[in-house]
């Protein structure tokens, strides 16, 4: 099967890839189209790198090679978010197929029932690895032409403090490029320190920004070409400034709401230090939304490599 295929449909996982052998082939090909690269000291030189022969008698298991360099072993997993895992690579490749086929998202419960992992821990931990390989870590372009910057809070309602009381809600701000991307960050507090962060980090100069009336912005939009707002408490939601563009941040209201329906529908609850993972499958969904379920799957098996997840409290912009 051609691994740049756009056709790779849950059918084709189960017939053609249904031992771990054939998947683990697959998974070969995605990351080392070019032969196996030794993920500790770099080495491409196919006449330096040896497969070893599988032992079970010696606990020699099947996919293992050898650098003749650095004298070390490894298999296609080792620095990825399947490093160390005990589930079979078969596995793996439909779960990260039902993750990205998802129009919203997919629960662990679901996962385990599927592919009958042997606890709910197990199926927990394997969805935020994908997750953690679809996350943008360290993105180096900017976005660029129209951008619409906005802010939500995510979490559930405190009993007797009305629903504008966010006390106990964790703030997200998402950039999304009018047409194009979104990108989007858990902070500590919503202010103008913060938002300056992410705009500096994430929007071109050039960029035309959009936004609601906060004075948060008001500063920090002043370094782009232009910055217009719309005023929400007065019920203005879209208007035209004065070169006659659409001001609005519609596009971004519109992501925020999915993404809550998305997680009230599926997770009905998201523990605050792990709502970072979960914003970054969909953005990668949003980001992904014009090709098709076998594109964004390939695409989300190359992004793995170089990424270790450790169940550490992610960092969050603004502490």
């Amino acid at each position: 099967m051609d691994t740049k295929s756009n056709d790779l449909t849950l059918m084709q996982i189960t017939q053609r890839f249904s031992t771990e052998e054939a998947a683990r082939h697959y998974f070969e090909r995605l990351r080392w189209p070019d032969g196996p690269v030794c993920p500790h000291c770099g080495n491409a030189d196919r006449k330096r790198i040896y497969k070893v022969t599988p032992n079970p008698a010696k606990k020699i298991r099947a996919g293992l090679y050898k650098c003749a360099e650095c004298r070390d072993q490894f298999t296609v997993t080792v620095g990825t978010v399947c490093e160390d895992s005990h589930i079979p690579l078969n596995k793996w490749l439909i779960a990260f197929y039902m993750m990205c086929a998802s129009k919203t998202q997919i629960s662990a419960l679901q996962v385990q029932r599927h592919l009958e992992l042997g606890s709910y821990r197990s199926a927990w931990f394997m969805c935020h690895r994908i997750r953690f390989a679809l996350q943008d870590i360290e993105p180096t372009d900017k976005l660029g032409g129209t951008v619409e910057a906005d802010e939500t809070y995510i979490g559930g309602k405190r009993r007797g403090m009305g629903r504008r009381y966010v006390g106990n809600k964790t703030p997200i701000v998402s950039l999304v490029e009018r047409g194009g991307r979104v990108r989007s960050q858990v902070v500590n507090k919503v202010t103008g320190a913060a938002l300056d962060h992410l705009l500096r980090r994430h929007v071109s100069p050039s960029a035309r920004l959009n936004t609601d009336e906060s004075p948060a912005y008001k500063k920090p939009g002043k370094r782009f070409a232009s910055h217009e707002t719309v005023n929400h408490r007065l019920e203005e939601y879209v208007r035209r400034d004065k070169s006659g563009r659409l001001a609005t941040t519609n596009t971004a209201e519109g992501f925020f709401g999915n993404s809550k329906r998305s997680l009230d529908g599926t997770h009905h609850h998201v523990s605050s230090g792990h709502i970072p993972l979960y914003i970054a499958e969909l953005d990668y969904k949003y980001n992904t939304r014009k090709v098709s379920d076998g594109e964004r799957t390939i695409g989300s098996i190359q992004r793995m490599t170089g990424k270790r997840l450790m169940l550490r409290r992610p960092k969050i912009t603004g502490e």
